[in-house]
């Protein structure tokens, strides 16, 4: 009998280390086992860490090291040195999902007047009474006006390009039935198109949710620290990259040279940025400030189209308001870059802002406030494009 129990002992403790056959070799094996676990799942400080993992020497503790998967992915609902910083990209994440099914919902047609979907029909039979009856029931201020006065009030309303304004700025229709009918149709049913504020809205979410899960998943080993970090890096990329596409194709979407070579030469930059990320040595910490340098230098290339945009429209009021909008967004990401790269606070009382506070954390922040500022810029280019046109 006590042959066999020691030879099941030796089955028992194979393939175990030797740390695990100390403990479970005791008396209290289950207490062991238990304490074993616990000790391993611990949280440990920067000089205990892999190579791989050390990225911020003034993060002195609470990382957590090559655990397993499992434990990993549960470690999003404890308390460590990543925490806020998958809570904040997460959440930012969740934020833009939320803008991107609104926008798809809500933002179809900017100029939304329901009530007016038979407008057309209206104006082919010439019938101003009907016309104003129509108008009325959106408009209850018409109601007593003759129709000279809603035909004028109509074409007040119209967007410009629906309109031509003689040197006496009274509005005359084109045409009392085929012209008009045929111009206000495409406001009602085929407004501006939205695929490069979608690609936007696209990009922010796929840098928010990479950024997530590289901070999360990257303490699992070095394979996937590797995976992570590539994946982080392209998630950057891509919002740079498709930041670009709302601005520039509904400012240039009359000139189609401009429109197409900036589009080019960001998608390009991006892709090039990308590819670069994917050298081994681009993640060492020493390329820290190199990393920040690249991917600054991706958001100042939107100077160009910006200052283009400023000198086509300068008279028109919505370039100044898009551009102020942009500048702040670029001040928001230029801020987190620098603070990224300079690892301030934590570089001025290293292990004081190891849970929250850091550097990282203030650069989510930051990435986030900036990517909404352009969510509402693209909602101005938006409006502007669908009522004015080209």
């Amino acid at each position: 009998m006590g042959k066999n129990r020691a030879k099941f002992e030796e089955v028992k403790s194979c393939g175990e280390t030797n740390e695990d056959q100390k403990v479970l070799s005791s008396p209290k094996e289950g207490k062991g086992k238990r304490l074993w676990k616990k000790v391993k799942y611990q949280l440990v400080e920067y000089h205990s860490l892999p190579g791989y993992l050390k990225d911020n020497e003034y993060i002195l503790g609470h990382y957590r090291s090559e655990w397993p998967l499992r434990q990993v992915l549960l470690s999003v609902f404890t308390i460590h040195n990543e925490t806020l910083n998958v809570w904040t990209h997460l959440i930012g994440f969740f934020l833009f999902l939320s803008l991107t099914i609104y926008t798809a919902i809500k933002v179809p047609a900017v100029v939304d007047i329901p009530k007016l979907q038979n407008l057309p029909n209206v104006l082919r039979k010439a019938d101003l009474q009907k016309l104003g009856r129509e108008l009325a029931t959106c408009l209850p201020s018409l109601r007593h006006m003759r129709d000279w006065h809603i035909m004028e009030i109509l074409c007040k309303c119209l967007p410009e390009r629906f309109s031509h304004i003689n040197h006496t700025d009274v509005c005359v229709l084109p045409s009392m039935k085929e012209e008009v009918a045929n111009l206000i149709a495409p406001l009602m049913v085929r407004p501006i198109t939205r695929w490069p504020f979608f690609a936007f809205l696209g990009g922010a979410m796929f840098c928010l949710f990479s950024s997530s899960a590289c901070h999360l998943l990257s303490c699992h080993s070095k394979r996937f620290s590797y995976i992570m970090l590539r994946l982080d890096y392209a998630g950057i990329a891509a919002l740079i990259s498709t930041s670009f596409y709302p601005p520039v194709y509904y400012s240039f979407m009359c000139y189609p040279l401009f429109c197409n070579l900036y589009i080019g030469f960001i998608t390009l930059l991006g892709i090039g940025t990308i590819l670069a990320s994917l050298l081994p040595v681009f993640q060492n910490p020493e390329y820290r400030n190199f990393r920040a340098l690249l991917f600054l230098a991706m958001g100042l290339s939107g100077v160009a189209p910006i200052l283009h945009k400023l000198i086509l429209f300068w008279n028109h009021p919505v370039a100044l308001h898009t551009t102020g909008y942009e500048i702040l967004m670029g001040s928001l990401y230029g801020l987190g870059a620098l603070v990224y790269a300079t690892r301030v606070p934590e570089r001025w009382m290293p292990g004081k802002f190891d849970i929250a506070g850091h550097s990282h954390q203030l650069f989510h922040v930051l990435v986030v406030a900036g990517a909404y500022t352009h969510y509402q810029a693209g909602l101005v280019y938006l409006r502007w494009r669908d009522l004015q046109g080209c």
